[in-house]
């Protein structure tokens, strides 16, 4: 009988979104064989939500709450979450949810839950409160108790606390917010430069992700207004910088602040000649603000309705940042996992940094002697004592240049991404994920055997545990092992290994399967494959794993640490895991795994070199052969089918780095005689929205191709400025790359960008048969996708299925128009497997549709967040049945080969 495990998520603080990045995260790698998982949302109204599964693989909350039906009118297509929709009564929220789920009485969760999977983040989930109220309803949860969390969650009291224990620490003092205006602000600064000095960090007391956090580089009245107004959640506007702003830069103002990570949220209250009104919408807000500016008002202040309290200033500390999961061996003593020294290239490690793979690095463990390293241990397992932690805790620090070690926000509940310090340092000692999630609930479970005195429940719930996963270590030599392939050496490289990490730890918690990791590095011309452990696979990026798997060694503290959980790794850990990188032959994957995943992106992977090597050593695989790999990954040549055989598709050219480099004078006058900017420049054989950029001019155009066509891998603070890089944003270099017609509504009354995927099936008779799935509307914050929008838990908006029409006739009438088109480019193309294609959908008046293909995707990203798996769970495939079905059609068509 398994154990029904309560995930909840969401909630209405300003993490919510990586909230429920990590619920799914949960959702998805609890083990199938030993929990039934049960999603339990928390909206913004505070409403517990039975969701129904399917939303569980949404990319962000709001894809699909407030659903679609209940937006209110947005001319500037601002994103909402529904306490923009104003204040609803308790009808009008049933009437929400009944879209998603249906909503739960706390009295009644435990009637379908065993046990609460906590991974709500800040206010109301970190502070004791839901787990006083689980308490109180005899429900046992993952974590730390009361008393801790409220500790854990209020960094002005963590830090009064640690300095009476004696622990070290930067310099600080805290301000309420009843003590901020504009007289005290003298004060203010002269008890900075006391106290703390400059520069200083400011940040709210109860916050996490490093939202509303800032640096304060000097003593400037300025920028200490500025940072305790972000810290506060306060904003202030003046006439006479808002005149000067556009249109479109007031709008992606108004984007900003409404925004709950890096502005204030909504709802907010905004005082216009110290009158205060209540703003629930950014189209409301937009207009306030130009309303109040116009009418010879000066200045305007705003502030969120959810602020902050108090704020702490702390002394800057340079030095190395780390952060270090704590948990309790199996003797019940805390032990500090290897802590990880976190590398950014700015003053602080922010929520996009955080988030977004291939933007940090984390070193595991931090590049510190010996002593050094176990003293930062021996700090953070005291404070997980003193503080009265359970079960697990997170806690952050520095280790200045004198060797002091500063601890700093110890957190009761990690993020839980795939990548996250969590799941990171538990792989050091050889877990994977989903065997850290175990180990999670049978530890909480003892946990609160002292703390809730539910002795006889609490038992049994131990008892029937323990005996399930004794059964589970004994039926793993019956898994189908797969080889799931990640990292490449392009530019889409972490990314890939965000697919391929999903991918693992959707089949590491399967019945049915257990997955190889494999990492692939090198060149087009030699493809080197590594098998690799699980410490290696969850590194923080592709980069990260290549120098694991060439230089591999264990640090003298892990061994120490994996010492002392062996009563841990014993348990739940599998034998069939490997310790150390294994550099292998394609020949030697066959000898290791049954059938391969390829989780590649662009080349290699999408350009059928990985599925030519794998056919040779008779190794079934994922996605589409080899002759079809090879043209679908040349957009040129794959736009040049389409345009034959009748499909639309944008007008387009080739560009080669010889006729640019003999005579650019020539080749942008032809470019000007045949195309109009704007226009697109896109590499012709990458994915990932990498480099795909919107070329305004001529000069635009010139400084993208003297990048894409450079000799060295930098590039000049002039070219990044001139095309809007972000920092570290990679840009790869080619020998060819292609120019594309800006695809606009061409008057169409709907015009949608949309993505769209689909799955094949093998009948009897060996006849590949199509299944297209309900296309996403892809929503865009700036001129093109991005790869944040695409990947990144939160950022973005992915409606599915995409609005063609508001009539229900009329939108079945197009979904079925758009399936078949997609079917038919399937079928020319010799798509097998899976994929995915991308379109703009120009929808008129007198009923007219047309289709304007983008680029076909046969190994389509599969991280956490992207939109394919939204689509194949209106279809009623979770992602693990999607993968399933995947493998199997690569198993059978196999099969159908070797008896042809």
């Amino acid at each position: 009988m398994k154990i029904k495990v309560g995930i909840i998520f969401g909630g209405f603080s300003r993490e919510r979104e990586i909230s429920f990045a990590g619920g799914r995260t949960v959702f998805d790698n609890l083990n199938k064989s030993l929990f039934e998982a049960v999603p339990l949302f928390v909206d913004s109204f505070g409403n517990f939500i039975h969701l129904d599964w399917q939303y569980v693989y949404k990319g962000s909350i709001r894809d699909f709450y407030p659903p679609a039906n209940a937006f209110p009118k947005s001319p500037n297509n601002f994103q909402i979450y529904s306490e923009s929709l104003g204040n609803l009564d308790r009808s009008q929220q049933k009437e929400l949810v009944k879209n998603i789920g249906h909503i739960i009485d706390p009295s009644e969760l435990h009637t379908i839950i065993d046990f609460a999977f906590l991974c709500l983040h800040g206010p109301y989930g970190e502070d004791g409160r839901i787990q006083g109220l689980l308490e109180y309803y005899s429900i046992p949860y993952s974590g730390s108790g009361i008393l801790s969390s409220s500790i854990g969650i209020n960094k002005s009291v963590q830090k009064y606390l640690m300095k009476k224990s004696g622990f070290d620490g930067p310099m600080f003092i805290t301000l309420k917010k009843s003590d901020w205006n504009e007289e005290n602000l003298k004060n203010v600064i002269e008890d900075i430069r006391k106290e703390v000095g400059f520069p200083c960090v400011v940040k709210p007391a109860h916050q996490g992700s490093s939202i509303g956090v800032s640096v304060v580089s000097k003593e400037d009245k300025t920028l200490i207004t500025d940072s305790f107004n972000a810290a506060f959640f306060i904003r202030e506007i003046y006439s006479d910088q808002w005149k000067i702003l556009n249109d479109l830069q007031k709008v992606n103002y108004v984007r900003s602040l409404s925004d709950i990570r890096e502005g204030l949220g909504m709802p907010l209250w905004i005082s216009i000649e110290g009158q205060m009104t209540k703003i629930f919408h950014p189209e409301e807000l937009l207009e306030k603000i130009n309303t109040a500016l116009s009418n010879g008002n000066k200045k305007i202040s705003i502030k969120a309705c959810d602020d902050e309290s108090e704020i702490v200033v702390e002394q800057f500390i340079k030095g190395k940042e780390f952060s270090c999961i704590v948990i309790r061996n199996d003797d019940g003593n805390p032990v500090a996992l290897p802590p990880t020294e976190i590398l950014i290239t700015k003053d602080l490690f922010d929520y996009r940094s955080k988030y977004l793979p291939g933007l940090s690095r984390k070193i595991t463990p931090i590049e510190l002697p010996y002593q050094q390293i176990q003293q930062i241990r021996k700090e953070c397992e005291r404070l997980f004592n003193e503080f009265h932690f359970n079960v697990y805790a997170r806690i952050d620090g520095f280790v200045t240049k004198e060797g002091r070690v500063f601890l700093n926000d110890p957190n009761t509940t990690s993020g839980m991404m795939p990548s996250s310090f969590f799941f990171h340092q538990a792989a050091e000692i050889g877990l994977n994920p989903s065997q850290f999630l175990t180990y999670i609930v049978r530890t909480s479970l003892y946990e609160r055997l002292s703390d809730m005195k539910n002795e006889i429940s609490i038992s049994s719930l131990l008892i029937q545990l323990d005996k399930n996963i004794d059964a589970v270590r004994k039926s793993e030599s019956k898994k189908i092992r797969v080889a799931v392939i990640m990292g490449g050496y392009s530019s889409e490289r972490h990314i890939s290994v965000e697919s391929g990490r999903n991918v693992y730890e959707k089949l590491s918690s399967s019945d049915k399967y257990t997955p190889v990791p494999v990492f692939l590095t090198g060149s087009d011309d030699n493809h080197r494959l590594f098998r690799i452990p699980v410490s290696a696979m969850l590194k923080d990026n592709a980069d990260d794993i290549k120098e694991k798997a060439l230089n591999y060694s264990v640090h003298e503290v892990v061994k120490e640490i994996m010492m002392l959980c062996e009563g841990v790794t014993g348990k739940y850990a599998s034998a069939r895991d490997v310790l150390q990188p294994e550099e292998i032959t394609y020949d030697q994957l066959s000898e290791i795994a049954d059938i391969a995943f390829i989780a590649l992106h662009g080349r290699p992977g999408e350009d059928g070199e990985v599925q030519r090597n794998l056919e040779k050593t008779g190794i079934p695989y994922n996605g589409s052969g080899v002759k079809s790999s090879k043209i679908t990954i040349n957009k040129y040549e794959t736009n040049e089918i389409l345009k034959k055989h009748g499909f639309l598709v944008a007008e387009h050219r080739l560009v080669n780095s010889d006729e640019w480099k003999s005579d650019r004078k020539k080749l942008l006058s032809e470019v000007n005689s045949n195309f109009k900017f704007p226009l697109i420049a896109k590499p012709v054989d990458d994915g990932c929205s990498s480099a795909v950029k919107k070329i305004k001019n001529a000069e635009e155009l010139s400084t993208f191709a003297d990048i894409i066509f450079r000799d060295t891998e930098e590039l000049t603070a002039e070219q990044f400025s001139m095309l809007l890089l972000k920092p570290k944003e990679e840009f790869p270099r080619k020998k060819q790359f292609l120019i594309e017609t800006l695809i606009d509504s061409a008057g169409a009354s709907r015009f949608l960008e949309i993505t769209g995927g689909l799955l094949t099936t093998l009948t009897d008779d060996g006849k590949c048969i199509y299944e297209v799935f309900e296309a996403s509307e892809a929503l865009s914050g700036g001129d093109v996708l991005s790869l944040e929008e695409k990947f990144l838990a939160g950022e973005g908006q992915n409606i599915t299925p995409a609005r063609y029409s508001s009539e229900a006739e009329q939108q079945l009438q197009i979904s079925e128009k758009v399936k078949g088109e997609f079917a038919k480019v399937a079928t020319l193309l010799n798509i097998e497997g899976y994929a995915r294609i991308d379109a703009f959908v120009r929808i008129y008046d007198d009923a007219r549709i047309e289709l304007i293909f983008i680029e076909i995707n046969s190994l389509p990203g599969m991280t956490p967040a992207t939109c394919i798996f939204h689509q194949t769970a209106l279809a009623g495939y979770k992602p693990y049945d999607f993968i399933d079905h995947i493998l199997t059609y690569g198993t059978k068509r196999k099969q159908r080969l070797v008896n042809i």
